[in-house]
């Protein structure tokens, strides 16, 4: 068996969720899971809670999102220290499918190289599922990329003033 990486992106609702639905059918099959959620804060969220109650190991690298920040010092810190544990985790052959929640966004902002990390998942043990999600999309992670599926925004409640729900958003 071949691994897959698979990329969610896109301005719409959905990239995390999708890559959970994969995650838990991986569970389900009797998979050995790591979910490396970066960006994401302390929020107690309802995937987490199932994942780890059925064997995944999951790390939360954020301090959450902010689209003010005055100073990204320390999400640059936690997206290093984060990357060091997914790295390890990608190339140590431990498990068989890692999800990098938020990445794409930890790239965007400049906090980590997308190129190192194209590499490193381009060089991953033969067996080992890769997915990544969040907004936008660096060249060299669509080059290795299997599938990329865009989420696309038609309408969300957000926009009408209704806020994240939980067991819904989180």
């Amino acid at each position: 068996m071949t691994g897959r990486v698979i990329i969610n992106v896109g301005d719409g609702k959905g990239k995390t969720t999708a890559a959970m639905g994969t995650v838990v059918r991986a569970l389900g099959q009797g998979f050995k899971v790591a979910a490396f959620q970066f960006m994401k804060g302390s929020i107690p969220t309802g995937e987490v809670k199932i994942l780890e109650a059925h064997g995944a190991v999951v790390h939360r690298l954020g301090t959450g999102f902010s689209w003010t920040k005055e100073s990204w010092d320390e999400d640059r810190q936690m997206a290093a220290q984060g990357w060091a544990k997914a790295k390890q985790a990608i190339t140590g052959g431990e498990f068989d499918l890692i999800l990098l929640d938020e990445i794409n966004y930890v790239i965007g902002y400049g906090l980590l190289d997308a190129a190192e990390v194209a590499e490193v998942i381009k060089n991953r043990p033969k067996k080992l599922h890769v997915i990544l999600t969040g907004r936008g999309l660096a060249e060299p992670l669509a080059d290795i990329a299997d599938t990329i599926t865009e989420m696309k925004p038609i309408k969300h409640a957000y926009e009408a003033g209704i806020p994240a729900t939980k067991g819904i958003e989180f």
